[in-house]
């Protein structure tokens, strides 16, 4: 599959998940998407309010990050904070499942949870990504959650936070779409910093990445498509 420069930046959720960056930041971070046509700012929950304001009149959807990156908060917490960012601004979330309960095989719980989360964006017309933090699972776990996944629909099922011991692998892309292949959506994220790196992800089967590095991705794409 060929894609223009223009698809491949639609693709892209460029991100900015630092907790220590400045407001100025954060406009640059928007004005750069702008510029190069990426599909959202992935950010976390707080400047959502500013993102959004300096988005206004573009494409560019904010893409808010929800029990982020440890997953570790109640059912009751996650609903309150994806209700809340989509109401301040948000046209995507991403949230992080809570691993010790797919650790302990509690399904009922993770599908509950899942359930939950998907409802409320669906209420709101906003796309659903469900972060699975595939470092730490089995391939059994992922599959369980993949067909979690399958009976609730999210919008996208996601490889990665970034934040764990490990990102995106191929392996786990290609065993994610051969679970759900064309009926939910695959974002990879973590540790895509190339060209080449993105494109074999898409290969693979994902159709979003969620990058930091989504400017050099784009660049370089650009040259090798020269002439």
């Amino acid at each position: 599959m060929k894609l223009t420069v223009e698809e491949l930046a639609g693709m892209i959720d460029q991100t900015l998940l630092k907790p220590y960056v400045t407001e100025e930041d954060l406009k640059e971070h928007c004005k750069t998407a702008i510029k190069y046509g990426f599909k959202t700012v992935a950010i976390n929950n707080a400047p959502v309010p500013l993102c959004k304001k300096e988005l206004e009149g573009s494409q560019v959807l904010c893409d808010a990050a929800v029990s982020f990156p440890l997953g570790q908060c109640t059912i009751e917490t996650k609903v309150f904070e994806t209700r809340d960012v989509i109401e301040k601004g948000a046209g995507e979330v991403d949230y992080v499942v809570n691993l010790v309960e797919v650790k302990s095989g509690n399904w009922d719980y993770v599908e509950k949870e899942m359930r939950s989360i998907v409802d409320v964006c669906n209420q709101y017309g906003v796309t659903s990504k469900v972060i699975f933090e595939n470092c730490y699972l089995t391939d059994e776990e992922k599959r369980k959650l993949c067909e979690i996944a399958l009976r609730v629909g999210p919008t996208f099922i996601k490889t990665s936070t970034g934040f764990g011991t490990g990102g995106a692998t191929l392996e786990d892309v290609k065993l994610m779409k051969e679970c759900v292949g064309d009926r939910i959506k695959i974002k990879a994220a973590g540790g895509i910093h190339t060209c080449e790196e993105a494109l074999a992800f898409i290969e693979a089967g994902a159709s979003r990445i969620g990058t930091s590095s989504g400017i050099a991705i784009v660049e370089e794409y650009k040259k090798k498509n020269q002439g």
